[in-house]
């Protein structure tokens, strides 16, 4: 009768703010409980964070932000909140690489791998679910020099965003593959490290994105699970022993999130790891009943963040890394130019018209042939100067749609100097 009251008060509460499923409320109320549920319905009346993660090889901060201020997310060094949304559309620094526009929680990758990585052992790892690339230009930018990553998507079109990305973000020994997991299975490919960001249904992004409430459904829960456990099946084999495994979704349930992990402890020779955390991050831990293993829950309300379940584990044995091999794979490369040449600098809005796709006028000693325009001394791409005019090689799938453009830059990197 108890329960019955509260959820009905949920059901009632959440009419009023957005229009989630009945079933959504009654399984997370359950998962949840009334005091955690409660913080989670108080987050519908708050405007979303803003986060950024700063690419430390193109910008820094000089000075560095205080550790104290409260503008830093707390488990990232290069992590920001923004006071606002900036139209990051209208930055060239955001088309550059400089900084990626990512949720504060999905960050927390960087501390496991802070955590667990030894410093200057270079190794291989595999982001098997990728776009498209938060996780993996956070991973690029904490695994140590000469280490490979692979990141992967199995849906065409999201692996194009996925390689724009990628370029973007502009590290070396990063491979962008268009495969699916068994694919790397049957390639007989080994990693020392393996992210699985698996689909999931999607409860954590409702704050964030209200088209996946539509979405959702008990079925496609069902749908999901299932699918889980045969990318973690496939991506497990491809783990070298003493590997690193990273499992993590965007949802509340626990059929997606413990009882996942407790089926990998029961199916395969794994062991947990504890990832140390503070207090004051309020994250939460397991939800199971009677399943204690250290996981880590981010609940929109309770963190700052938007809802993310993350679990790390280790492939029991001792790491013998096996050689690089070249990888029967689908792999994706950007249709650029390759080669080292000359730059030229562009004021905001002749950038702004380079990322349009319009053809430039560089001043007349610019060198003829292919030359890279950059913006505050930073690469945006390349264009193929004949003189009168430089013909614009950016990508056409990577350029600004709209024709309304600003007069100013939206100073994101300002901001945080602030």
């Amino acid at each position: 009768m108890v329960f019955l009251i509260f959820f009905f008060n949920f059901v009632r509460k959440f009419d009023e703010l957005v229009n989630l499923p009945e079933d959504f409320i009654r399984e997370t109320g359950l998962v949840m409980g009334e005091e955690r549920m409660n913080r989670f319905l108080g987050a519908f009346d708050e405007e979303a964070p803003t986060s950024i993660r700063l690419n430390p090889r193109k910008i820094s901060l000089t000075p560095h932000p205080s550790p104290l201020t409260t503008n830093m997310v707390p488990w990232c060094q290069e992590g920001f909140y923004l006071q606002g949304r900036p139209r990051f559309t209208f930055d060239p620094l955001f088309h550059a690489g400089c900084y990626y526009v990512q949720e504060a929680a999905s960050m927390f990758i960087t501390h496991i791998l802070r955590t667990y990585l030894t410093p200057h052992s270079t190794l291989s790892a595999l982001d098997m679910c990728a776009a498209p690339g938060g996780k993996s230009t956070a991973l690029r930018t904490v695994l140590p020099e000469g280490s490979l990553l692979v990141c992967n998507e199995p849906i065409a079109n999201r692996a194009q965003i996925l390689l724009e990305n990628i370029t973007k973000w502009g590290w070396s020994d990063c491979i962008v593959t268009n495969n699916y997991p068994r694919d790397f299975r049957k390639a007989k490919a080994t990693f020392d490290l393996i992210l699985c960001d698996v689909p999931c249904s999607g409860e954590g992004m409702f704050r964030r994105d209200p088209a996946t409430i539509g979405e959702w459904n008990l079925q496609n829960v069902e749908k999901c699970w299932r699918l889980q456990r045969e990318i973690v099946a496939d991506a497990w084999e491809c783990l070298n022993p003493g590997g690193l495994f990273i499992y993590s979704t965007c949802t509340f349930n626990t059929k997606e999130n413990e009882e996942n992990v407790r089926w990998i402890l029961e199916t395969y020779d794994a062991e947990v790891l504890e990832i140390p955390t503070d207090p004051s991050w309020n994250i939460t831990g397991s939800l199971l009943k009677g399943f204690e293993a250290p996981v880590y829950r981010f609940i929109p309300g309770i963190t700052r963040s938007e809802g993310l379940f993350v679990c790390a584990l280790r492939k029991k044995g001792t790491l013998a890394r096996a050689p690089r091999k070249n990888l029967s794979l689908k792999v994706l490369k950007p249709d650029l130019p390759e080669g080292d040449f000359p730059q030229t600098d562009l004021p905001y809005p002749e950038a702004l018209k380079y990322l349009r796709g319009e053809a430039l006028v560089l001043p007349a000693d610019t060198p003829r042939g292919i030359v890279n325009v950059t913006y505050h001394g930073i690469a945006l791409g390349p264009v193929k100067n004949i003189g009168n005019r430089a013909n614009n090689l950016y990508p056409k799938a990577w350029r600004i749609k709209t024709t309304h453009l600003p007069t100013e830059a939206p100073e994101v990197i300002e901001e945080l100097k602030n």
